[in-house]
């Protein structure tokens, strides 16, 4: 399974590959980055992004919403960032689809310009990928629909485009089983987020681009991507994306560091009350 950015999102893909993260990856420091940004949830020096980042880190998406819930009520970005929260919700727990749906219309109500409305349907998108790809309902006419049209409002300099390249990269790697088109599409959401300064995004792409690698027979590369991916998240402080990442290096390393990454995902995953929901199945199956 990959997590995906909400930027994983989250993050994060199909339920169970060997790039086990979104996604998608030594346990953190505190999470105060002011570098992250996914999906219009820039961190700044602000008491409400810093309170936001610590509890999306932590699993804590409710009540990461809940702080923002005064302020979506008329304000667009606002609006978008809450429903972004709830959607990665829903790819690392498998629950809350309600309440994301909720909150997308709400933001796609708020939207009044074409960043805003692109965001809001980059979102749809991932929430249509995220039910498909964990089985929960065949959305993806619709999440080919909702990326499409994100494509057409956001211009190729808007901040929101590197995050839609890499939800655009999930769809193909695991929806329309096209590696060579996910590739694509991750190396450009890679090369926007690194002119962005886009941390978090950067761990998705180094772990996504590091599982096609994988794919091919690269274990070199795969390694490279996979640690890269780990360390962002552990420089971070992104304490749900961890597991996922410490299983997909696993999927790359030697045996007996293979071994320690997955003992170490497991304690992870247990400290997490089990979040992300459909690791727990890629750990045991590697495993036996």
């Amino acid at each position: 399974m990959a997590d995906t950015a909400m930027p994983e999102s989250a993050d994060s893909a199909g339920p169970v590959r060997s790039s086990a993260d979104p996604v998608p990856v030594v346990l953190p420091g505190p999470a105060t980055a002011p570098e992250v940004s996914a999906a219009g949830t820039a961190v700044g020096d602000d008491p409400l992004d810093r309170a936001v980042w610590r509890l999306r880190s932590r699993g804590c998406w409710d009540d990461a919403a809940a702080l923002l819930e005064p302020h979506a009520v008329r304000h667009a970005p606002a609006a978008l960032r809450r429903a972004a929260l709830l959607v990665e919700r829903c790819m690392f727990t498998a629950t809350g689809w309600a309440a994301a749906e909720d909150a997308l219309r709400a933001a796609e109500a708020l939207a009044g310009d074409d960043d805003e409305r692109g965001g809001a349907a980059c979102e749809r998108g991932h929430l249509a990928y995220t039910a498909t790809v964990l089985g929960v309902r065949d959305r993806a006419d619709e999440a080919r629909s909702a990326l499409g049209r994100a494509a057409a409002l956001l211009a190729p300099t808007a901040a929101g485009r590197p995050l839609l390249d890499f939800r655009r990269g999930l769809m193909a790697e695991h929806v329309a089983d096209s590696p060579d088109a996910a590739r694509a599409a991750y190396r450009r959401a890679h090369a926007g987020a690194t002119a962005q300064g886009d941390a978090l995004l950067l761990s998705f792409t180094w772990r996504h681009l590091a599982g096609l690698a994988l794919r091919d027979g690269e274990l070199a590369e795969a390694r490279h991507g996979f640690a890269e991916s780990l360390r962002i998240r552990e420089e971070l402080g992104f304490l749900v994306g961890t597991a996922p990442a410490l299983a997909a290096l696993a999927d790359a390393a030697p045996e007996a560091d293979a071994e320690r990454l997955r003992a170490e995902a497991a304690r992870l995953l247990r400290l997490m009350g089990g979040i992300p929901t459909w690791l727990a199945g890629h750990l045991s199956t590697a495993t036996t």
